[in-house]
Formats: structure tokens, sequence, C-alpha cells
């Protein structure tokens, strides 16, 4: 079976192809497009502007994407689409761009919820089994495990998510959004040496990041006043723009990992999935998987290809559903904001 996928949650319009084996085994992708908008340095993506950007290109990426996958319409069993979670407008634009597809193509529709895709995906790509999974987007962070038939939240984000909170810092520094701010929040980081005392809040399997925003923004308004650095008065190290992106990394990082390995020590696991676009973070990878080495686990983590918002995941996590006998009625195909992920009934897992 083949299905097309679409992908326009936030500021990433994804188009992917997916082919499942009629005799089972590993899935084949066989098409992975996607377009970004990107604001102006200082500036997040307006909801308006994000659903014009995906309205612009979605007809592009589709044919571009059964072209790159060699197909035709008549191979399409079935089109996915994300229902939510996500920004109104944008996914708006998308389910009715999976409307018009299915109407004129004679297909069915499979509305597909948004972090189901990624762990899906994650685990498809990485062969993990049966994973904690870490799910940390500019819109979401979740610690989730599955069970009879769900995908439970054992905790989650209790304002802002943590991708939100590096970017809009992103924004306080006035970085780039090219190729994304969180991956410029990275690189700086890189180059940061001094950790400073930030707000450190974990309540129970929760955390929160909005006071540690307000701390880090006020520590670089200081530093505004002072381009050439001020004095940290407990160390006497002159502070730089790069030092603030490693203190927000290492502090917002290390309140993740102390969730999710509460978490596998609840339900017994030694796997680790990083699922979302702030996955795709090196330090985090490497601060999950110091943690995860002492239990005697694993990390499981996949590229930008598949961690950042992208089509194929909704392509693929429809395809699953669609060959349990789940379809979505025209009447249906709607969307919305606020989808959660405990919310869908997998029914293609034991």
């Amino acid at each position: 079976m083949i299905a097309l996928g679409l992908e326009g949650s936030a500021n990433k319009l994804g188009v992917g192809v997916i082919l499942h084996p009629p005799k089972g085994g590993p899935a084949q992708i066989l098409a992975n497009i996607r377009h970004t908008f990107v604001p102006p340095p200082g500036e997040g993506f307006l909801p308006k502007d994000t659903a014009k950007h995906h309205r612009s290109w979605v007809v592009r990426l589709v044919k571009h994407a059964l072209k790159e996958a060699g197909i035709v319409v008549a191979d399409v069993d079935c089109i996915c689409y994300t229902k939510g979670p996500g920004m109104g407008a944008p996914l708006q634009s998308v389910a009715v761009s999976a409307r018009i597809l299915s109407l004129l193509w004679h297909k069915e529709l499979v509305g597909v919820n948004h972090c189901v895709g990624h762990i899906e995906m994650g685990r498809e790509i990485t062969g993990a089994q049966n994973p904690v999974v870490l799910y940390v987007s500019g819109g979401n962070t979740q610690v989730i495990a599955y069970a009879s038939q769900r995908y439970r939240i054992f905790g989650e984000v209790l304002d802002i998510a943590v991708g939100n909170c590096l970017d809009r810092f992103a924004r306080t520094l006035n970085i780039s959004n090219d190729p994304a701010p969180g991956y410029n929040i990275e690189q700086m980081a890189k180059k940061g040496k001094h950790l400073l005392d930030l707000p450190y809040t974990v309540k129970g399997m929760d955390c929160t990041f909005a006071g540690i925003l307000t701390s880090i923004d006020a520590l670089a308004a200081k530093l505004e006043q002072d381009p050439t650095g001020w004095t940290d008065e407990t160390t006497s190290d002159v502070i730089t723009r790069e030092d603030l992106c490693f203190s927000l990394q290492e502090t917002v990082f290390a309140m993740l990992v102390e969730i999710t390995e509460r978490a596998m020590a609840h339900v017994n696991s030694s796997q680790v999935l990083i699922v979302g676009g702030v996955g795709c973070n090196e330090r985090l990878q490497e601060m999950m998987g110091i943690m995860a080495r002492e239990r005697g686990g694993n990390v499981y983590a996949t590229d930008e290809s598949f961690c950042i918002d992208n089509g194929i995941m909704i392509a693929h996590a429809g395809l699953l559903a669609y060959q349990t006998g789940f379809v979505t009625p025209l009447r249906d195909s709607t969307c919305t904001q606020r989808f959660r992920t405990d919310e869908v009934l997998v029914k293609w897992r034991g």
C-alpha cells in the first residue's frame, strides 16, 4: 500500500510518499519533500502568514513528491493529513488541500495525530521496540510510554514548550530564523563556557519553562547594556551571548533528562526515543545518552529529515491506521489545535 502524507501544523510544509510492502518488512520512503516559512530575524511566524505560505507551496510540493516517488495518482491508496495539534490557520490550509485531493483523486482520507506521527516514524527509522518517548518540539513537550493501545503521557510541560522557549530566546537575541532559531541557539551554545544559575522547575513528572525564559531574558537585557560582556558576581568571569545560550540549553535539557529517567524507572524500560524538532539537538542527545548508559540502556534518535516536521511521518502513521480499517469521512475531515497524544487508539500495536 502507498500513502501520501501532508504536514503543515506549524511553519514547515511537508509532503511524503511511503510504501508498506504487502508481505511486511520495513517501510519504503519514496519521497520526503519539505519547505519552510522563514520570518525575518527577531520575529516569529504568524498563523496567517504561515497559512499563506502553505497554500502557495502545497501544489508544487505534491507534484514534486509524486515525481520523486516515481508513481502516479492511481498508485496512491489513501491521503493522510495532520488533523492536529498545531496552529489553526496552517492546519486548515493542509486539511483543505487534503480534502481537495481526496475529491479530485477519489481517495480515502486519514486524519493523523501529529504527535503519534513523530513517534511511529521514530520507531520505524530507529528500530526502537517499546521505548519511553521524549517528544520535544516548538509546540509540545511530553514524556510518553505505550500501554494498552494508547500512548500514555507520563509527564509534560505546564506552560510553554521547550522549543518555544528556545525560539523565543532567539528572538530576544535577534538571531536569524534560518535554518531554524533553535539550531542557531545550539551553535552559539557550543561556544559557551560559563554555566549561569537559572530557575530549575520540575514538579513531579512535569516541568515549566516560562520562569527560566523570563530570567534569561533579563540577563540578555543586562548584557545588551554592555555588549562587551558583564562580569559574573560569583566567578568574576565575563559573560557573553554564547554563555546565555549554553546556560539555557544545559538547564532545560537537564530538566527533560530528569523526568525521562523517572519514566524509564516507572515502566522498567531501557530505551529512550527522542522525537520532534528539538530532538535534533546534539547536546540533548548527548545528555540523554549519558543518563541512559548509566542505566544500561540506549538512546534512539533520527536526523533532521525525520526529527523536524515532515510529511512522511504523517503518511506512515496514517497508513498504519488505514491498514486497520480506519478512515476519516469527508464530513469529519476537520482539524483541531488541541489533539492530545493519548486520545488516539493505536490499533496497529498489540
